[in-house]
């Protein structure tokens, strides 16, 4: 999230598409699960308890980075128009309906706008969610053990 709002915002002036901005709730939920768990150190239940919570949450994140990846690469005919931003969205509809509208897409979330080593912000984003998917998933699979023990 640095990185994301540090350099491509702040230094570079990209200001992020309605799905970018998801992605940022996304994974800041899940560093608050992470880091509530840590805090917590519970026991085996409490233990699948949070991973639980951030394997459902890591798969809604990693669900939006494929969203957002195939709007990039929708042929250009195909390209949703350009619709308001979340901000105004959840100020003047209830926040389901915001959010459907988010999910439809517009032309802000298939434009590309930065790439590094020939992938997109989302296709960067997906990958961190499979990598955060294999880190729970081994949380979960681990026989769990207390942080001192």
């Amino acid at each position: 999230m640095l990185f994301a709002v540090g350099f491509l915002q702040n230094h570079l002036e990209l200001e992020p598409c309605p799905l970018c901005v998801i992605t940022r709730i996304i994974v800041i939920t899940m560093a608050i699960i992470f880091f509530l768990g840590l805090v917590h150190n519970p026991k085996q239940a409490g233990q699948r308890v949070y991973g639980s919570l951030n394997l459902l949450t890591a798969l809604v994140g990693f669900g939006v980075q494929l969203r957002h990846v195939w709007l990039q690469n929708l042929p250009s005919d195909q390209v949703p128009a350009c619709g308001p931003g979340l901000e105004f969205l959840l100020q003047t509809q209830p926040v389901f309906s915001a959010l459907r509208t988010v999910f439809e897409g517009s032309g802000d979330c298939a434009e590309i706008s930065w790439t590094f080593m020939g992938l997109t912000i989302p296709m960067q984003s997906a990958l961190l969610f499979g990598f955060l998917l294999m880190l729970v998933v081994l949380q979960l699979k681990k026989r769990p053990r207390g942080l001192f023990s």
